[in-house]
């Protein structure tokens, strides 16, 4: 796994609110992420959250086949998604002292799935933070023929009024962000075995797959230390959002594990 960041990509994400990392998996490490996922998603089921109140249970396919929280569930990939490593690269790319895991979330786009609007992450969460971060690795080869995202660059530093569901029609984004079209979209094309990081305010979306098939991506939202709760029950369990007030801090280490901590805050 290459987890070397050099100074000028930590700029440019810093700059962009996203950075593409071609070459992040080895060959053999690509086999070992696929066999991990399919083995989870398979043992998951229908269930999209690993609880019994799970909100997102027969959600629709039309767009995006998904799994959350995988890593709870499923040994290996607690592995893959608890690697400090990557705690660390998301670390200095956002310039924090801690990470903790929000969610992993396993992104199967079907043959000929709609395509997923222009949205920004974090405004769904039950965090509020200019430092969250996402990490989308490729588990197939990606492109705009099958469902590539697209970003939009610098926008991770606005946060829209509006919430825009993943569904929504892809100018809906428009409504109020008319300033939105002067920007032109980068598409994250990507090798298999390949990354993108993305700030959890950039806008982006995601094409229709016009192929043949799925396009499978596994990816993991990561908050920064210290974080606190802003109302929204997203993704938390019941038993979490019973004893939460508007500013508590997120520290649960069986929900949101910390998988990497400077050892030196001076």
């Amino acid at each position: 796994m290459n987890t070397t960041l050099t100074a000028g990509q930590i700029t440019a994400y810093r700059d962009n609110g996203f950075l593409l990392l071609p070459d992040f998996l080895s060959a053999d490490e690509l086999t070992e992420w696929r066999d991990a996922i399919e083995s989870a998603m398979e043992a998951r089921g229908d269930a999209v959250l690993p609880r019994p109140d799970d909100p997102l249970l027969g959600a629709s396919r039309t767009v995006l086949y998904q799994r959350i929280n995988l890593w709870m569930d499923h040994p290996q990939v607690r592995t893959l998604i608890l690697d400090e490593k990557i705690g660390q690269m998301a670390a200095r790319l956002e310039g924090v002292d801690g990470i903790r895991v929000w969610h992993d979330q396993a992104l199967y786009k079907d043959p000929w799935a709609n395509p997923t609007s222009w949205h920004q992450d974090n405004t769904k969460w039950s965090f509020s933070a200019q430092h969250a971060i996402t990490i989308w690795v490729a588990l197939d080869e990606v492109d705009a023929r099958n469902g590539c995202m697209f970003f939009l660059p610098g926008t991770h530093r606005r946060r829209l009024e509006t919430d825009f569901p993943i569904g929504a029609p892809m100018n809906a984004i428009l409504v109020d962000n008319e300033d939105l079209t002067a920007i032109d979209p980068i598409a994250a094309e990507l090798p298999a075995g390949g990354c993108s990081f993305h700030n959890g305010l950039t806008i982006h979306a995601a094409a229709a797959n016009m192929s043949r098939h799925p396009r499978r991506a596994m990816t993991c939202a990561f908050m920064p230390d210290g974080a606190t709760f802003n109302g929204t029950q997203n993704v938390l369990p019941e038993r979490l959002v019973q004893n939460l007030q508007v500013g508590d801090v997120l520290d649960d280490d069986e929900q949101n594990p910390l998988i990497w901590q400077a050892t030196d805050k001076t």
